[in-house]
């Protein structure tokens, strides 16, 4: 029986903004400007870099940042680099756009907790069933559940950058299950990539899957796991 649920953050809770809203928001905020034209244009060619976290991965990662891709959720430095990186392989007006556009990606603002998020979160807590966030990140997600009301549904937070290891490593996940006094066994892990969230099978925890979709375009992608916890 299933007595604690892990979570994955982004594209399995949470969903990061459109690369255009993105670009957008912080070209605003900066004053730059760039032709109407150009906006939506600049904003495929970033989400096709990869430089949006939480977006969709790079089509091509260049030779020269492989090594800072492969190992960029290990640290908050390593995060950077890696993000700002693709971000500089798209002209912008202004080269300081591409630290701002990193930073706007760690505003809760960014972020829209998937439709069914509250209730699966809420019902859970209701059960008695402890939850854990395990997250390949290189921040500090938890302003993102607090500001969007989130946070009291949450037990315990295993993030990347903290530990300097990062899903699948089963490392990230046994400290999830220690913190949260759980079996592996009765776990339950939820998350939308099979190579990274896959790895907490091999601690003998079940594994749920979903689609890593725009929030609007999945609605109810998390209420099967209510049916899958006693």
């Amino acid at each position: 029986m299933t007595s604690t649920v892990l979570f994955d953050f982004s594209g399995t809770l949470f969903r990061i903004e459109s690369a255009e809203s993105w670009l957008r928001t912080v070209l605003e905020a900066a004053g730059s400007v760039l032709p109407e034209g150009e906006v939506a244009e600049t904003a495929r060619a970033l989400e096709a870099a990869g430089a949006l976290p939480g977006g969709a991965f790079p089509v091509r990662v260049p030779e020269e940042l492989a090594g800072l891709w492969r190992a960029r959720d290990e640290s908050a430095e390593l995060h950077r680099a890696a993000y700002t990186g693709l971000s500089r392989q798209v002209p912008l007006p202004d080269p300081a756009l591409h630290d701002a556009l990193y930073d706007r990606h760690m505003e809760p603002a960014a972020w829209a907790p998937y439709p069914d998020a509250p209730q699966v979160l809420g019902t859970l807590r209701e059960r008695g069933v402890r939850v854990g966030v395990v997250s390949n990140i290189g921040w500090d997600l938890r302003p993102v559940f607090r500001a969007h009301g989130l946070d009291a549904y949450v037990d315990t937070y295993v993030l990347s950058y903290e530990h300097g290891v990062q899903k699948p490593d089963p490392r990230l996940f046994a400290t999830a299950c220690e913190a949260l006094g759980a079996d592996p066994r009765a776990t339950l892990m939820v998350g939308d990539s099979r190579p990274a969230d896959g790895g907490a099978a091999t601690l003998g925890c079940s594994v749920y899957f979903v689609d890593h979709l725009p929030a609007a375009e999945r609605p109810d992608g998390l209420l099967p796991v209510l049916d899958l916890v006693g």
